[in-house]
């Protein structure tokens, strides 16, 4: 069942964005050239640039962030080499793009709160160098954002372009791990965080969707398709987003499991779940939010040893071969294996709804 347009959505709307007119936006979109539907993509309200996308992002220490964080809040956590990015879901939610750069790489970061899609990509497409801003649009409630340099507009949910000179292009993935604040703090003591000094005058902290993803699913203006009912429509699955096919871990089945282990193309892979993250679409405060716990996936080998887990106590997890105990985030904090940190795999915490609008024939595992 798709949920009716609710009060939330108006008032997000005056948060996030003045309502606008039809005709005040320009573009310079080629929108002869297209590989969807243009009657999917409708307005999520805003306009273009309507809802803000950091460009200079800023960073505080996690000392620093640490006053105005709660311990629960959701982050996502981008590492690339010895250099960690944490992006706080208080700010994501206000401005959804944030075009950085990380250990040299240039990355977008996104997070669609209708769909709650938090993905990471390589801005580097060729020999192009691209940075993104919203479109205000949303096709199967998920994000459209655009790039700056040709104006064409991608689907947030898969990373590919679908209207404009660079439709059917794809933008890569990049490991990003939605995380506590706790988790993230403890894990990555040296990490920048991005601050709440975006330029722009928004409550972060405050939660615009409050009850969204207590519902009993999309929106119904936002969302075109018929819902796959494998699962209830606003279920989060890990879903990995790079694999073909695609495989989905329902957190009904991991919040029981802890820890599930799968071949998944062609290589071992290694699912865990952990309770202790908050929503960020549950109360007025995200800080408050019920516990939808957090996920990462990786691969069991580490230096040179394929690794088999289990669950260790309430969030810790062990691996049988060295008795090392390890967190949500994949690294070993005791044990002979200490300070091993396992290789992450490009995945998302979606609503179920959303995953299964742009992969249908995902495979559920276990």
């Amino acid at each position: 069942m798709r949920t009716r347009l609710p009060p939330i959505v108006c008032a997000a709307a005056t948060l996030l964005a003045p309502c606008f007119a039809a005709g005040q936006e320009k573009w310079r979109t080629d929108f002869t050239q297209h590989s969807v539907p243009l009657e999917e993509i409708v307005s999520g309200g805003p306009p273009k640039d309507g809802i803000p996308a950091i460009d200079e992002p800023r960073f505080v220490s996690v000392d620093e962030a640490d006053d105005w964080l709660g311990d629960r809040e959701p982050v996502v956590v981008v590492r690339q080499g010895q250099e960690v990015h944490l992006y706080p879901y208080q700010i994501l939610i206000y401005h959804e793009i944030v075009n950085d750069v990380v250990g040299g790489r240039p990355v977008t970061v996104t997070y669609c709160p209708l769909c709650n899609t938090a993905l990471v990509f390589d801005r580097r497409l060729g020999d192009r160098l691209l940075d993104f801003g919203t479109t205000g649009r949303l096709r199967h409630s998920d994000l459209v954002m655009y790039d700056r340099q040709t104006e064409t507009w991608w689907q947030q949910a898969t990373g590919a372009g679908i209207v404009g000179a660079l439709t059917d292009e794809r933008l890569e993935m990049v490991p990003g791990q939605s995380l506590s604040w706790e988790v993230a703090r403890e894990t990555y003591e040296h990490a920048r965080v991005l601050s709440r000094d975006t330029g722009h005058d928004r409550p972060y902290g405050r939660n615009p969707y409050t009850g969204y993803d207590t519902g009993e699913g999309p929106i119904e203006r936002f969302f075109g398709k018929a819902l796959d009912d494998r699962l209830p429509a606003m279920e989060r699955v890990a879903a990995l987003t790079t694999m073909e096919p695609p495989v989905a871990y329902p957190f009904s089945t991991l919040s029981e499991r802890r820890v599930i282990h799968d071949e998944v193309g062609g290589g071992d892979v290694v699912v865990f779940w952990a309770p202790g993250t908050a929503s960020a679409l549950d109360r007025g405060q995200i800080s408050d939010g019920r516990d939808v716990g957090a996920s990462g996936i990786f691969r069991t080998t580490a230096d040179g040893r394929t690794l088999t887990f289990e669950p260790a106590g309430r969030t810790a997890f062990r691996d049988r071969e060295t008795g090392s105990e390890w967190n949500v985030a994949g690294l070993a904090v005791s044990g002979p294996m200490a300070g091993h940190q396992l290789d992450a795999l490009p995945h998302g915490d979606y609503l179920w709804f959303a995953w299964a609008a742009f992969r249908p024939d995902t495979d559920i595992r276990p």
